[in-house]
């Protein structure tokens, strides 16, 4: 599949997301759905670890089109986001027309700017690139001033390059865009997305994600980390862990030849699960007999 159009229903859009590893619930579909629809960016919010970046990896493939990344983080630019020059090039051309002969400064100048010299930038590349999907990646790590590059490309999908001129996709591309919240993200931006906030998974759906992720586990050992991970959310963690780390939790535990958890595992895989320094001081101190069983009620 190629054309975003050709996704019929969101239910077909579960089953097909399936079909390539990714376990979407209604709301979740629906909100995919209807942004290939409408040809609208997708701005999903939510904690760390939940699936946001995945469901672009996955749309990637089940679009076949490239997944064109922007990792965001404080201090992005223009030149890092959507374009620069190469200016080592430009002076070997200027060099090389001097040594020619050429002697007309504004021939020279208009040559410099000629598109072989620009360097697309993940953004760019992705409106140059059809069919793509471009996933905008922690946006909530950049500055407030980034968000405002975002607006003329989320707006009209072009860009406009002062000494070039407009670049305008012939289609636009699929745009994910992901937040862990750590900042309020402006409404502008969040305008010209559909917006869903993607909740921790239920325990049967995170079940099935470990399994689908983790086929050398037993279906206790999926059952019991589930059940633990979700204990473990309604501690007061920095960091509670994500699904993601639950898929980690289980590889660990697999590793080690463990069928089920006890706390003995569960304490030597730890790092597997909470990543920061007071998360696991709290954590070695937990009833790790007294959590699983709480896992093992709330799964029953």
């Amino acid at each position: 599949m190629t054309d975003p159009a050709d996704v019929a229903s969101p239910q077909a859009l579960i089953a097909d997301l399936d079909s390539h590893g990714y376990l979407a619930d209604e709301a979740l579909a629906t909100a995919c759905f209807l942004a290939l629809r409408m040809r609208r960016p997708l701005f999903l919010e939510g904690d760390a670890g939940v699936g946001k970046t995945e469901l672009a990896r996955a749309l990637a493939e089940l679009l076949s089109a490239p997944l064109i990344r922007l990792q965001c983080y404080e201090g992005l630019g223009v030149a890092q986001a959507l374009y620069d020059w190469d200016f080592p090039r430009q002076l070997l051309h200027v060099r090389a027309a001097e040594a020619a002969g050429a002697r007309d400064p504004e021939q020279l100048e208009g040559h410099l700017y000629d598109r072989r010299f620009l360097v697309a930038r993940p953004i760019l590349r992705a409106l140059e690139t059809t069919p793509s999907v471009l996933l905008i990646d922690e946006i909530d790590r950049a500055d407030d001033e980034f968000e405002a590059f975002l607006l003329e490309v989320l707006s009209d999908f072009t860009i406009t390059v002062p000494e070039f001129g407009v670049i305008r996709a012939r289609t636009p591309p699929v745009v994910v865009i992901t937040s862990n919240r750590s900042r309020d993200v402006h409404d502008a931006l969040k305008r010209r997305c559909l917006y869903h906030w993607v909740e921790h998974p239920t325990f049967d759906r995170e079940v099935a994600i470990i399994r689908r992720r983790q086929p050398l586990a037993s279906e206790r050992l999926a059952r019991d980390v589930a059940g633990a991970a979700q204990a473990l959310r309604t501690t007061d963690l920095i960091k509670p862990p994500g699904v993601a780390e639950s898929v980690d939790w289980t590889e660990a535990l697999v590793s080690l030849g463990v069928d089920e958890l006890d706390p003995q595992s569960a304490n030597a895989t730890i790092g597997a699960v909470v990543k920061h320094r007071e998360d696991v001081e709290q954590v070695r101190h937990i009833d790790w007999a007294e959590l699983i069983a709480t896992g093992r009620r709330h799964g029953a």
